[in-house]
């Protein structure tokens, strides 16, 4: 084991794990190393370098060292490199109890209060309490408010829980109106999810949860959300470059959205307006860009909408789509960097409520592809910048995605010879996305 020291504690959960590896320092060295290669990432480990990690000094450590640890412990890295406590299991309930810990502390506070909601949501009663129907209702609406602004991996978990709190409900046998709720919620966890897969890169996936969402929205009888739910499926086509399928499913949903007045009615057709950018035609592009501007003067806050977050479509959304469509048109580069501008300022307050960072990432991606095309090759290098500094836990799908359409924009310009370093930093942020991580 390497460098165990008989008598005393673990300074870091690295060293712990060290301690339980049947391998010295140079050989977990030499497996870095060789992990590194096949990650394709330019890192490597000495023994002395690996000893001061497992005991607590970071100093030093590249984000590229950070990825290839957290691959090879499959351990989140703030937690490896984090103090390590010793804990004790209770014998009667089998819970983990740190002795020192205010991490686990909160981690057991947490399994506390959900079992406590599983309790009240699935102890025998045939029909939902008011509180039990309310506790369901928050938990959609906090996923509906933390999606657009936490990492994917810090929401998963309770998404799929979620979820399956609501079919085992739905499975019972409820009220009427109370059925009617769950298979709204149970549609908005599924549209949520489907987004999820989408940002993990698996479009199958998304369209599956995306499919039963829709049904669900069908018995809940809500115009909005079924014109929700054809917008996910729009922009699940869309990043999967299947554009004529992602105008299909943007149009189906329009004269849905345009009955219940929500905000899905400027959603849809900038969604579209994207679409047709992505086939080259511009004057359709235009055209449903214009669409969604006039919708907002039938816009009216409807129930989906109420729920805020990744729910509602905002301006500063419609703004950012706007941007991502003409910058894929090279008649509209003046256009393009107009309404790029204004979704990066839009986007610029990360407090804001509307505040998203995938979405902040895509205005800065249209912003460096709209300044390329106006042969700005520093001014794309600035508007690159932020996103090139986001970790792994936010490469989410689309974000890597757009950030490749200003490397190919880039290298088929004339700008690419002085460019080149700039090439290699994407290429460098492309290698770890989100759905590489280990999980």
């Amino acid at each position: 084991m390497a460098g165990k020291a008989d008598g005393r504690e673990p300074r870091t959960v690295l060293e712990k794990m060290l301690w339980e590896r049947p391998q010295t320092y140079d050989e977990v060295s030499a497996d870095f190393d060789d992990l590194a290669k096949k990650l394709r990432e330019n890192a490597t480990m000495s023994p002395r370098h690996l000893r001061r990690l497992a005991a607590g000094d970071r100093a030093g450590t590249t984000q590229v060292t950070r990825r290839v640890l957290q691959a090879m412990f499959k351990v989140p890295i703030a937690e490896l490199l984090s103090p390590w406590h010793p804990t004790v299991v209770s014998g009667s309930t089998g819970l983990v109890l740190a002795t020192n810990s205010q991490d686990t502390e909160q981690e057991l506070i947490a399994m506390a209060a959900q079992r406590a909601r599983q309790f009240a949501l699935l102890t025998g009663q045939e029909n939902l309490t008011n509180e039990a129907m309310e506790l369901v209702y928050d938990d959609v609406r906090q996923l509906t408010l933390d999606y657009p602004q936490r990492p994917l991996s810090e929401l998963l978990g309770n998404m799929v829980t979620t979820q399956e709190n609501i079919y085992g409900l739905l499975e019972r046998r409820t009220a009427p109106e109370q059925s009617r709720q769950l298979y709204f919620l149970s549609s908005v966890t599924g549209g949520l999810l489907a987004k999820a897969s989408h940002d993990l890169a698996d479009p199958s996936a998304a369209m599956t949860q995306a499919r039963t969402a829709y049904m669900c929205a069908e018995h809940a009888g809500h115009n909005g959300l079924k014109a929700w739910v054809r917008g996910i499926q729009s922009l699940v086509a869309y990043w999967a470059g299947r554009p004529h399928e992602s105008i299909r499913y943007a149009s189906s949903g329009e004269e849905l959205a345009a009955r219940s007045g929500s905000t899905t009615s400027v959603w849809l057709p900038v969604s579209e307006a994207r679409a047709w950018a992505a086939v080259g035609n511009a004057e359709k592009s235009r055209d449903a860009i214009r669409r969604a501007e006039t919708a907002w003067d039938s816009v009216q806050s409807d129930e989906l909408d109420e729920l805020g977050g990744i729910a509602v479509f905002s301006r500063s959304r419609q703004l950012y789509y706007a941007a991502d469509a003409l910058s894929a048109l090279k008649s509209e580069a003046v256009s393009a960097q107009e309404y790029a501008l204004q979704a990066v300022e839009a986007y610029s307050d990360s407090t804001h409520p509307d505040w998203a960072f995938g979405d902040q990432a895509g205005s800065h991606a249209a912003l460096a592809i709209s300044r390329l095309m106006a042969g700005e090759l520093d001014g794309a290098r600035e508007a690159v910048a932020p996103i090139l500094d986001l970790p792994p836990a936010q490469r989410i799908n689309g974000i890597v995605a757009c950030t490749m359409r200003v490397h190919r924009t880039l290298a088929m310009s004339t700008l690419a010879p002085s460019g080149q370093d700039l090439l290699e930093e994407i290429e460098t942020f492309a290698r770890t996305p989100l759905k590489s991580l280990p999980r």
